[in-house]
C-alpha cells in the first residue's frame, strides 16, 4: 500500500488521501525529472536539442524534492535524531518527543515565511529559453512548508492523546522487565 501504516497511532485517517496524493505527485515528478533527463541526452545526441529540457528536469526535481520531504515528514522516514529518544518512556519521552517536533514546526514556518518571500521576488527572474517565472519553482518551499506544519500538528495531538510510543512498546521499567522475562528462555 502506497499509504504508510507505520506510527499509524500518530495519524489521522483523514490525512491519507493527501499523503497518498503527495506521494503519486512525488512519483510523477520522479518520472518527469528522468523522462527530462533522458529525451535531452537523446535530443542531443540526434542533433536536435530540446531547449526547455532543463527546464523541465529542474521543475520536476525541485517539487518532486520538497514534496518528497513534506510526505517524510509524516511517514517519520526523514532526518531525525530520534534513537536515543525512542529509548525513553513517560514524560521524559513526552518531552523530547514534543522538543524535536517544535523543532520541526519551527524550521516549516520559517519555510513558510522565507519561501514566500522569494517566492515572489521570483516574479523578477525568468527562466530561459521559456521565460518562465523562477517563482513557480519558489512555490515549492512555502508548499513544503505548509505541508510539514499540518503532519507535525498532527503528530503532536496524536502524540499527546495516545502516547507516542508504538502500540506494544514497553511503556515504562516494570512493562520493559515483564517482557524481558517473558522473552527469556526457562
Amino acid at each position: 500500500m502506497i499509504v504508510s501504516e507505520s506510527a499509524r497511532h500518530l495519524k489521522w485517517r483523514a490525512l491519507d488521501p493527501l499523503e497518498y496524493a503527495l506521494m503519486c505527485a512525488t512519483g510523477i515528478c520522479l518520472l518527469g525529472f528522468t523522462v527530462a533527463e533522458l529525451g535531452d541526452v537523446f535530443s542531443r545526441i540526434i542533433l536536435h536539442p530540446w531547449l526547455t529540457a532543463q527546464e523541465f528536469s529542474l521543475g520536476f526535481f525541485v517539487w518532486g524534492a520538497f514534496l518528497g520531504g513534506a510526505v517524510a515528514v509524516r511517514r517519520e522516514t526523514h532526518f531525525k535524531i530520534s534513537a536515543v529518544v525512542e529509548q525513553m518512556t513517560g514524560w521524559r519521552r513526552k518531552f523530547f518527543e514534543t522538543f524535536r517536533r517544535a523543532i520541526v514546526l519551527i524550521v516549516a514556518l520559517v519555510m513558510i515565511v522565507a519561501g514566500y518571500i522569494n517566492y515572489l521576488s521570483g516574479f523578477g527572474s525568468f527562466l530561459t529559453p521559456s521565460e518562465t517565472p523562477i517563482a513557480v519553482l519558489y512555490a515549492a518551499i512555502p508548499v513544503c512548508g505548509v505541508l510539514i506544519v499540518i503532519f507535525t500538528i498532527e503528530s503532536l495531538v496524536n502524540g499527546w492523546r495516545n502516547g507516542f510510543q508504538e502500540p506494544g512498546q514497553p511503556r515504562d521499567l516494570q512493562e520493559i522487565l515483564a517482557q524481558e522475562a517473558l522473552e527469556r528462555p526457562l
